[in-house]
């Protein structure tokens, strides 16, 4: 089953913030088709690069409601993913979120 859902990343700087939309893959974690809000890629070093780089947040939003999660970043490739671990938790706490109206 190929069970893709749209998630906003949001890469935590020291003193700012830059977000993203991606792709969760729900049987994988892996995350594709990250597209920047406001950050030109082909002149600006990505988040993850930068030297006030902190961490990456993930939300997954139905209907007003969310789910916020870790996002791990492979920093030599650029892939975000999610772990294993984390991966149960979202499927866990979204299918409460998509039950609920």
């Amino acid at each position: 089953m190929d069970l893709k859902v749209r998630i906003r990343i949001i890469d935590e700087l020291t003193d700012d913030e830059v977000t993203a939309t991606g792709m969760l893959d729900l049987a994988s974690g892996d995350i594709q088709k990250v597209e920047y809000d406001d950050l030109d890629v082909e002149t600006e070093a990505l988040p993850f690069e930068r030297d006030d780089y902190e961490f990456s947040s993930g939300i997954l939003s139905n209907n007003g409601r969310d789910v916020e999660f870790r996002v791990d970043v492979n920093k030599t490739t650029g892939q975000y993913s999610v772990s294993p671990n984390e991966l149960l938790e979202i499927k866990t706490k979204a299918a409460s979120l998509f039950a609920q109206r």
